[in-house]
């Protein structure tokens, strides 16, 4: 039946036209010709990786490789039948008294271990056939060609044997049909096929878990890299992305972040410039726009409940330190003490003390605290000082409780950080106000990945990092969180376009430093050298990532280096480019579905062909 849709398709009445011409080893096909070869013999011991070589041969291969999993009764029966035959040689050549044979002991042994595996459930028989059709211009190119492949099978200890008389079927074997006309196959437990397909790289040899994530293609071969940030022995699941505007960075990212979401890690995003806003709403995410006019904001009041922070009072009026200091500048010691006193004055006017009891009572918001300071700068028992002190707070903390983004700030907390994507939007926020912003949104994400609710691998990632560490609060923020996060099963991915900045300061090297994945695309020149000493580059890693084109990366993870490039899907790819002309062909595409065509007919006249039907 193949054969008559082949020669339909061609043109051609019989076997032997031009479209296809049939040898004892050989096809000419569409110009040019195709010998295929069928895969009889395998190594004993294999790795992770141990075909890549034949996935990365320079020529034009289509490899098939076709599995058939054997029912257990079935293969519990074979494994048996087998185990009986090798034995039975066995004790006869003992007691003929032949010299042991090597290959038949461990072929029994072989037969049993997998007899035992399958018997427990920790793996399953499969009929494998591996077949390699060879394609080259000319016949003899394509002698050349096969044996060089023959050669290197050989050196991957893999038995090869041409399809004779049985060209077109080794063809059509290799074609994406999922047809295995030849039937030449092989019995082969879980981890012998697992090993064979081309899912790893050679380069990168890592324990890979339920949460691994496939960044790209390998670009010196072509396997996949894979890696798992959340499982194996690593230092910590945080990482770091590093690369010049415009080289591919934000799109890596968000690529991660949409396979990610795929294999459960709960996803947290701090975006400057709402790049992930429509990724967010295709997946049924949650977005915070703060700083947007109706939009609910963070209180940095709200206290958690106390089953989730025992030392909640405290934690919190600690924050305000550091977020009012973020607000109005240097706090000095009078200022930090006449503040200290203002917090729990505030706090106990909404009725809530150190006593966890209290914490589920409304808390305050900014104006309260305002007021309070108010208070103190007018009581009079107040010492000058303080007075002072508290009427300066007071004026600088006004733009806060009764400016233009007072509802950021000044209002309670309607928002919360939590589902399987929340992407916090900055793109509102004025770039004096987005520190403030940065860090309200960040300790609202800290309290949250802290919580003892679930226990889940969580990623929080915070695009242009850049911006963070320009505030010396929001960076030590950033610092804190990739220190601790791996004890609450949370990796930090930091994105930044300037390595300058972020290596140039004290907390950027920490959280460089505490990134167990490192991943460099395209660096400028100016950035390179610093680069090269900081990540300890090579000659060749420090050439790669000086001219990579757009998009390719390295990553970097201890002694391990491999280039990739980002390969997306077409549906990942529209919910992740950023490209303005891409963008703006999607929103035309939304607002015109039917591209200028008139919209087709309603379900009546669908079923009348559109015409109209008297009666």
């Amino acid at each position: 039946m193949i054969l008559r849709k082949l020669r339909e398709r061609s043109g051609s009445p019989e076997l032997g036209g031009p479209a296809i011409h049939v040898g004892s080893r050989h096809l000419r096909v569409g110009g040019g010709v195709c010998q295929t070869l069928l895969v009889i013999g395998y190594p004993r011991d294999v790795s992770a990786g141990w075909a890549e070589p034949l996935f990365s041969y320079p020529g034009q291969l289509d490899i098939s490789f076709h599995l058939d999993p054997v029912p257990a009764p079935t293969a519990a029966q074979q494994l048996r039948r087998r185990r009986a035959r090798l034995e039975s040689a066995h004790r006869t050549s003992t007691a003929q008294g032949r010299v042991e044979d090597p290959h038949q002991v461990t072929a029994a042994m072989d037969a049993a271990e997998i007899a035992d595996r399958i018997a427990t459930g920790q793996g399953r028989l499969f009929r494998v056939g591996v077949y390699i059709t060879v394609h080259a211009p000319t016949l003899e190119m394509l002698d050349g060609h096969v044996q060089q492949v023959r050669a290197l099978c050989s050196s991957l200890l893999m038995d090869v044997t041409p399809a004779m008389f049985r060209a077109v079927e080794g063809w059509i074997s290799t074609l994406p049909l999922g047809t295995d006309a030849v039937g030449t196959a092989r019995s082969m437990d879980t981890d012998a096929v697992a090993s064979m397909l081309p899912f790893s790289s050679p380069e990168l040899v890592a324990d890979l878990g339920e949460t691994t994530v496939v960044y790209g293609i390998n670009t010196h071969s072509s396997g996949l890299v894979a890696w798992d940030r959340f499982y194996g022995d690593l230092d910590n699941h945080n990482s770091v992305i590093l690369a010049r505007s415009g080289a591919g960075k934000s799109y890596l990212a968000k690529l991660e972040v949409v396979r990610s979401l795929m294999v459960g890690v709960e996803v947290t995003v701090i975006d400057p410039e709402g790049e992930y806003t429509r990724l967010a709403d295709a997946v049924g995410g949650t977005v915070l726009r703060l700083g947007s006019p109706g939009q609910p904001g963070l209180n940095p009041f709200s206290l958690p409940p106390a089953t989730e922070d025992e030392q909640g009072f405290t934690t919190r009026a600690l924050f305000l330190h550091t977020l009012i200091g973020a607000m109005v500048g240097d706090l000095s010691t009078t200022d930090r003490t006449v503040l200290d006193r203002a917090i729990v004055t505030t706090y106990a006017q909404a009725g809530i003390t150190r006593d966890p009891a209290t914490w589920n009572r409304a808390a305050p918001v900014l104006g309260d605290l305002a007021a309070v300071l108010e208070e103190l700068a007018t009581a009079p028992d107040t010492e000058e000082g303080f007075a002072r002190a508290a009427q300066d707070l007071v004026g600088r903390l006004e733009p806060f409780t009764q400016g233009s983004h007072a509802d950021l700030f000044n209002g309670p907390s309607d928002s919360t950080v939590g589902g399987h994507l929340t992407v916090v939007s900055l793109r509102d926020l004025p770039d004096e106000m987005r520190p403030v912003g940065v860090l309200v949104a960040l300790d609202a994400i800290w309290r949250h990945v802290t919580t003892r609710a679930e226990a889940r691998p969580r990623m929080v990632v915070v695009d242009e990092a850049w911006l963070l560490l320009q505030d010396p609060a929001a960076a030590r923020y950033l610092a804190r969180l990739a220190k601790a996060g791996r004890k609450h099963w949370v990796g930090l991915t930091v994105i930044t376009q300037d390595v300058g900045d972020v290596l140039g300061s004290a907390l950027g090297k920490v959280v460089i430093a505490n990134a167990a994945t490192q991943i460099l695309l395209k660096q400028a020149p100016q950035n390179l050298d610093m680069a090269r000493e900081a990540f300890q580059l090579s000659d060749g890693e420090s050439h790669l990532v000086g001219t990579a084109p757009r998009g390719s990366a390295l990553l970097v993870a201890g002694h391990q280096r491999v280039g990739f490039h980002p390969v997306a899907s077409p549906a990942e790819h529209r919910l992740i480019t950023s490209d303005p002309a891409e963008l703006a062909a999607l929103r035309a595409e939304e607002e015109d579905p039917y591209g200028g065509v008139p919209e087709p007919p309603d379900s009546e006249a669908k079923a009348t062909g559109g015409q109209e039907v008297d009666g």
